[in-house]
């Protein structure tokens, strides 16, 4: 996939605007905490436990029993924080696995979910995935990465830059080399740029932005928006020599109103919150982000965007019953933005009733088939072009029942990907690094708005001829 080149000499821009919340995990707020965790978990779907590390001597591993029994065992449980006399536990669900932190303090809570991610994050850049297999096959790696990045119960130094260093697979060879290594290592992950190290060169200096949003849609048959909002973060993958220092500007509606009268494609963000590299105190004095980047792939930000959403599609639907017998219906997808870009992986998934017994689909663009399991229809479109249309039209046969039962009507779901597009309207108006070299750099941007169950129509409409679906 290409990538266009980000153009520099644009005007400067920053981000939000005063109500902002900006949320800075650093190595430093980590340790100033009080005994944060006491205990270190990793269930199964069934609550086995796979990985346990005890940090102070007022557990026992039989703690392990009492999550099992009241979370994992309990599908009524939807906290992530359940407090048992004076005893938290913090869970996070990623995939078939809960990761736990158990403390007996009172504990910042931020700070514990941001430590559980943030091994979360180590995991998948060491294993490519976090799940039940993984952390059988990496049993040995994972506990010493729990043993480095948390001391007694103290959170430490979690840069997975710095850890890949002395934290590999690979075997180390015994030498002056290694020694010289181990200095290298003790001086990065204590000096004031932990996450990345100083003798970092590339024949070709490259940085990539992708802006990533997902769309959150709800909206009722007749176009009334009743939720839309956007999740964003901004992932970078920087390729540059040496420790360069990089400012990056967006098109922020603080900034642009205060310097650039008249323009019109300013973006407000409600909250944002950035990678610790980031310099929060020149960001608060001129609403530019600058930063020193870690060598390769990390997140630079995430923001959220609640007003003036652009959204990708609309989708109308009509659904008409017929008797007992019938419901028909007639979905129509309709793209909104600019002719030169599509939107790929359209997949609609449109509930049909618990008596359906069979359904007729017929589509011009893509393909549709009735899904009995999950009683909806699954309607997919490879592609669609910016200002095009495609429509299904569909006949479900009902099969007869002794009672009435009322439809529920859940909503229709849509997932899909639009390239080059911000339902937010975000741009990124200018990446500019500075090195003492003063060698050259080449910056390449893309944009992909996205919808992964979170885009539905609810309330659709039921235009009844006859008797009442049964």
């Amino acid at each position: 996939m290409s990538f266009p080149k980000l153009g520099l000499g644009l005007a400067a821009s920053s981000l939000p605007h005063t109500l902002s919340i900006i949320i800075r995990l650093t190595v430093v707020s980590f340790a100033q905490s009080p005994r944060m965790i006491s205990a270190f978990f990793i269930f199964n779907s069934k609550g086995e436990v796979l990985i346990s590390r005890l940090y102070r001597t007022d557990f026992k591993r039989s703690i392990a029993d009492v999550f099992r029994i009241q979370v994992v065992s309990n599908s009524d449980v939807r906290s992530p924080i359940i407090t048992l006399g004076s005893t938290s536990f913090f869970h996070v669900r990623v995939n078939n696995l809960y990761v736990v932190a158990v403390t007996k303090t009172n504990a910042n809570a931020a700070l514990v979910f941001e430590f559980c991610y943030r091994f979360i994050n180590i995991c998948k850049a060491y294993f490519g995935k976090i799940d039940e297999e993984s952390v059988k096959n990496n049993f040995v790696v994972i506990y010493e990465l729990i043993d480095e990045i948390n001391d007694f119960g103290y959170p430490q130094n979690s840069e997975i830059d710095t850890l890949k260093t002395y934290i590999t697979t690979e075997s180390i060879v015994s030498t002056s080399i290694a020694a010289e290594e181990s200095s290298k290592i003790t001086t990065q992950a204590t000096g004031a740029t932990s996450w990345r190290r100083a003798d970092v060169k590339y024949k070709k200096n490259e940085a990539f932005v992708d802006v990533i949003e997902t769309v959150n849609l709800s909206m009722s048959a007749k176009g009334t928006i009743l939720r839309a909002d956007v999740d964003g973060h901004i992932q970078m993958r920087a390729y540059l020599s040496g420790t360069p220092e990089c400012k990056f500007g967006l098109n922020d509606k603080l900034v642009i109103d205060k310097n650039e009268k008249g323009q019109s494609d300013a973006v407000e963000l409600d909250d944002c919150r950035f990678h610790q590299c980031v310099r929060l105190n020149e960001f608060d004095a001129t609403r530019t982000i600058s930063f020193i980047p870690p060598d390769g792939e990390f997140e630079l930000m995430r923001y959220r965007s609640t007003s003036n959403v652009k959204l990708p599609l609309r989708i109308i639907p009509s659904v008409t019953e017929v008797g007992t017998t019938q419901v028909q219906y007639t979905v129509t997808v309709k793209t909104n933005f600019n002719n030169k870009l599509s939107a790929t992986n359209i997949v609609l998934r449109i509930p049909t009733p618990l008596n359906t017994t069979t359904v007729d689909c017929k589509v011009a663009t893509g393909k549709a088939k009735y899904v009995p399991a999950e009683n909806v229809i699954v309607w997919k479109v490879a592609r669609l072009q910016g200002g095009q249309e495609c429509t299904l039209t569909a006949t479900a046969a009902l099969a007869s029942t002794t009672t009435r039962q009322v439809w529920a009507r859940p909503p229709i779901d849509v997932d899909f990907q639009v390239l080059m597009f911000t339902a937010s309207g975000l741009i990124v108006r200018f990446l500019k690094v500075f090195e003492k070299s003063n060698y050259q750099s080449i910056k390449w941007v893309r944009y992909l708005t996205k919808a992964d169950g979170s885009y539905q129509i609810r309330d659709f409409h039921l235009h009844v001829i006859g008797l009442s679906i049964i």
